[in-house]
């Protein structure tokens, strides 16, 4: 068990990871205030669409009032091109399947469930946590109608994107990438959100810039950029009165949340760095202890650091179980677990949280495909849950947590963290 002797609480609360703001958000906010532009509409709106698109590298940003408004109209568009115009009252993706990333937040998910889809998902790689091509590939083989691929990128971490293209491009499939988490991140050099056909960010209070809420659509379609301006606010049609041709969404960003978000643009690199800086800590100070930190290829891509994680190395794993909402351990001398380490921190007043449990071991889509590289997944799982071997995702969740990452922490605050973190291993 956790030896607390001779440690104090932190004096202050140390948050996963939280707003940090700079002053420009007020005076945009109050701007917006000022000048009576309130609603959906202003200049803070046409500002943050103008900044996110120079940004990320796209033509065009459509700003939404969260990152799952956004995404749910990136695959609205795409089932829209695939399978067309749906009848009144059935989604765009009414009864087809569609690949999705397994280790994310429901949110990458829960769209293609509005658009009548069946998500089946795609085991996670152990290079990035992150979908993993190979078992893709075998999907398309389980699968080949499949023709929409929704990609996460895990806490800020970009994936395989070449091998995930490659195999989308030989079997004729579109793209969506949920790049809600990785805002600032880069592939190869080029911004994440540009790798899909449709593509989201979000704004989210915890997330590397904010507004509180909010998100946006990335889209290279000045076509597709103006369906979901007019989605978004409800599909009103171009009349003097309230005309109505197809079901639309009160999903537009307001002009005072893309007022906050307009003062943050700026210290979008700021953000990373102390991201970048809080990681590296942890990955020093942690380096004697039986743990890793989340993985990414250098050579290839640059995180956002939006989330600092580490997974406990096997032979180093107390003994842990977790039921639907609880979790129970067995302290043993040398090794710790996941809810050990976070019971740890929270006693001294600091917050992380578990891995992402993976979707396919979730309640609502435990009946839905699973696929591993090694195939039908659910017989894999199902083995695992025997003791006899495991899929990457479930393992990551089992032994993976996220720790406190708020860029206002303080070295010592941090370094209060990492001497808990060695206690849990005595």
């Amino acid at each position: 068990m956790f030896k607390k002797n001779g440690i104090e609480p932190l004096a202050q609360h140390v948050y996963l990871s939280s707003p940090t703001m700079h002053g420009e958000e007020f005076q945009y906010m109050k701007e917006a205030y000022d000048t009576n532009w309130m609603s959906t509409v202003g200049a803070n709106i046409n500002e943050v669409e103008k900044c996110a698109s120079e940004k990320i590298g796209c033509n065009h940003a459509v700003a939404l009032s969260s990152g799952t408004a956004a995404l749910h109209m990136a695959i609205k568009l795409a089932g829209m091109d695939l399978y067309g115009q749906p009848e009144v009252g059935r989604g765009a993706l009414e009864g087809k399947r569609v690949f999705c990333s397994d280790m994310t937040f429901a949110a990458t998910v829960n769209p293609v469930v509005y658009e009548g889809g069946i998500p089946v998902f795609i085991d996670t790689e152990c290079d990035t946590w992150n979908m993993d091509p190979v078992a893709l590939d075998k999907a398309f083989e389980i699968y080949p109608e499949v023709k929409l691929v929704v990609v996460a990128h895990l806490y800020g971490t970009p994936g395989k994107v070449d091998e995930i293209q490659q195999v989308c491009e030989k079997h004729g499939a579109i793209i969506v990438e949920d790049a809600a988490e990785s805002m600032g991140a880069t592939y190869k050099g080029k911004q994440t959100g540009t790798f899909g056909k449709y593509n989201c960010i979000s704004f989210n209070g915890n997330k590397i810039i904010t507004g509180s809420s909010g998100g946006m659509l990335l889209t290279d379609s000045e076509d597709a950029a103006n369906k979901v301006r007019k989605w978004s606010t409800q599909a009103r049609e171009n009349a003097a009165w309230y005309q109505h041709e197809e079901v639309g969404y009160n999903y537009r960003m307001s002009n005072v949340i893309a007022g906050v978000v307009r003062g943050q643009f700026p210290h979008l690199e700021e953000h990373i760095a102390q991201k970048k800086a809080i990681y590296e800590r942890y990955k020093e100070g942690l380096k004697e202890l039986p743990v890793s930190m989340n993985p990414y290829n250098e050579e290839k891509s640059v995180p956002n650091f939006w989330l600092s994680c580490l997974i406990v190395d096997k032979n180093a794993m107390c003994r842990q179980v977790r039921g639907e909402q609880d979790a129970l351990y067995v302290a043993e001398a040398g090794k710790s677990c996941p809810t050990e380490i976070l019971d740890a921190i929270s006693l001294v007043n600091a917050e992380g949280r578990p891995i992402w449990k993976p979707m396919h071991m979730q309640p609502i889509y435990r009946m839905n495909g699973f696929v591993t590289r090694d195939g039908n997944g659910r017989a894999v799982t199902n083995a695992y849950i025997a003791g006899e071997r495991e899929d990457v995702g479930m393992d990551i969740f089992s032994r993976g947590l996220c720790l406190p990452s708020d860029n206002k922490m303080t070295v010592e605050q941090q370094e209060r963290i990492i001497e808990i973190i060695h206690r849990c291993f005595e």
